[in-house]
C-alpha cells in the first residue's frame, strides 16, 4: 500500500504534525516492508528527496511566518502532478484550508480514497479567542459559518481521523459523519527517564540548580494561551522571588511578549526566564523534560497534546487547565490542575502542585504511555483504518 500526505501544517524546525509524519516515515521503513510512503509539503524550492521506501516532494511556496517558518501551500497543479505520477492508493490530508480541497478533487479525479486528520480544532482555536474583538453576536455567526465549512468539506473524506473521543463527539453534532478516532504517540525509546541529573542541563543552559524549573514546549502562539502562562509566571515571580524559574522551548507571534517578561524580571543576577526558538533533536529534548521539575502546558484547545504525552514519557509531571480534549491522555492524578482559564488559576495550581511531594512514579508513568501510545502501536492500528478504507473504496460500484 502507498499512502500519501498532503499537509502544509509542516515548519522544517519543528511541529506535531511535522513529527507525526516523520514518525509515519519510520514507522513504513522499520516496521511496515509491504508499505511506501509519499510526503507533499511545501518548501523554498521545488524539489524530491529520496530514501527506503519513501519520498518527500517540496513544492516551491511563500513564507507566512519567518518565525516558524510555516508556508502556504497554493501552487496546487504542482501537488496534482505528483499525485498523477506517485497513483497513491490512500491520500491522508493533514490541514482544512485549499490543499484539502485539492486532496478531494484529485482523489475523485484520479480514483484514490481521501482520508482527511483533524489535526487543529480551527474554529474554538480561531474564532472563539477572537470574541472580545468580534463581539458575541459576530462570533457566533462566525462559528456556525465554520461548523457548515467543516461538515461540508469533511464529509467528502472516506473518513475523518479525530484525535479525541469528544472532539468527534463535537463533530458529530456538527453534522460530520465519517468519523473515526485515532492517536498521536510518542517515541518510548527515546522519551524515557533516565538517571541523569537534571544539574548537568540547567548548567549547561545557564539556568540557577536551587528554584523549581518550569518547563514548556510548543509554539508561542493565542492559541497555545502562552499570554495565560507568561501572566501566571509573572504572578509567581512577584509572589515568590527566586522560587520559579521558566524554559520556554518554541518560537511564534508572542515572542515579543516572551521577551517582554524576560527584560522585566531580570536583575543583576539575570533572568528567571529562559528562551530557545527551537529544539529540533528528539534526544535533546528529552534531556529538557527530564531535567523540569514540572512541565506546564497552558492550551485549552489542544486536540492531542503531543508534547505532554511526551513530557509524561520521561517521568516528568504536568500540569495545565482542566477541560481540554487534552486531559485524557494525562496519566497522573488532576486534582491540582487549574479549573478556569485564567493566569490566577494556573499561578495558583502551580504553586500548590510543586508543594506536594510526586505522587508518580516516573518509570510507571513511561510504562503506561509506552503501552497505549508507542508510535509502533499506535500505527499499527491506523494502518488497519487505511487498509479498511482501500478495501471499502474498492468494493464500491464504479459511478455511472
Amino acid at each position: 500500500m502507498k499512502i500519501c500526505d498532503l499537509t502544509q501544517f509542516y515548519s522544517p524546525l519543528s511541529g506535531g504534525v511535522k513529527r507525526y509524519v516523520s514518525e509515519k516515515v519510520r514507522y513504513v521503513r522499520e516496521h511496515s516492508p509491504a508499505d511506501e510512503h509519499v510526503l507533499i509539503i511545501p518548501g523554498d524550492r521545488d524539489g524530491v528527496s529520496h530514501s527506503d521506501r519513501s519520498r518527500v516532494y517540496t513544492v516551491r511556496s511563500p513564507l507566512i511566518s519567518r518565525t516558524s517558518q510555516y508556508r502556504a501551500l497554493v501552487r496546487l497543479r504542482a501537488v496534482e502532478r505528483v499525485l498523477e505520477q506517485e497513483r497513491p492508493d490512500l491520500i491522508e490530508s493533514g490541514d482544512p484550508y485549499q490543499l484539502a480541497w485539492k486532496a478531494v478533487f484529485s482523489g475523485a479525479a484520479l480514483g484514490i480514497p481521501v482520508v482527511g486528520f483533524y489535526h487543529s480544532h480551527f474554529p474554538e482555536a480561531y474564532l472563539r479567542s477572537a470574541q472580545k474583538f468580534l463581539g458575541r453576536a459576530a462570533t457566533e455567526f462566525s462559528m456556525g459559518l465554520a461548523r457548515r465549512y467543516v461538515r461540508q468539506l469533511y464529509n467528502r473524506f472516506e473518513r475523518t481521523l479525530v484525535p479525541a473521543p469528544a472532539l468527534a463527539e463535537v463533530l458529530k453534532q456538527w453534522g460530520v459523519e465519517n468519523l473515526v478516532t485515532t492517536d498521536l504517540g510518542v517515541d518510548a525509546v527515546c522519551f524515557r527517564p533516565q538517571p541523569e541529573p537534571g544539574e548537568d542541563l540547567r548548567a549547561e543552559m545557564g539556568i540557577p540548580a536551587g528554584p523549581i524549573l518550569l518547563l514548556y514546549v510548543g509554539r508561542l502562539a493565542q492559541e497555545k494561551n502562552t499570554h495565560t502562562l507568561f501572566q501566571a509566571f509573572r504572578l509567581l515571580h512577584s509572589r515568590r522571588p527566586g522560587r520559579f524559574q521558566m524554559l520556554v522551548v518554541g518560537d511564534g507571534l508572542q515572542r515579543t511578549e516572551l521577551q517582554a517578561l524576560q527584560r522585566d524580571l531580570s536583575d543583576g543576577a539575570g533572568s528567571p526566564v529562559h528562551w530557545m526558538s527551537y529544539c529540533e533533536a528528539p534526544e535533546r529534548l528529552a534531556r529538557i523534560y527530564r531535567g523540569a521539575d514540572l512541565f506546564v502546558h497552558p492550551g485549552v484547545q489542544e486536540t492531542f497534546g503531543l508534547v505532554t504525552l511526551e513530557a509524561q514519557a520521561c517521568g516528568t509531571p504536568v500540569l495545565g487547565i482542566r477541560g481540554s480534549y487534552m486531559d485524557r491522555i494525562v496519566h497522573s492524578d488532576q486534582t491540582l490542575w487549574a479549573r478556569e482559564n485564567s493566569a490566577e488559576a494556573l499561578a495558583a495550581a502551580i504553586d500548590e502542585t510543586v508543594r506536594q511531594p510526586a505522587k508518580t512514579d516516573p518509570l510507571a508513568l513511561h510504562a503506561r504511555v509506552a503501552s497505549q501510545y508507542g508510535w509502533p502501536e499506535v500505527f499499527g492500528r491506523l494502518f488497519e483504518i487505511y487498509r479498511e478504507v482501500v478495501r471499502d473504496f474498492a468494493r464500491r460500484p464504479p459511478k455511472q
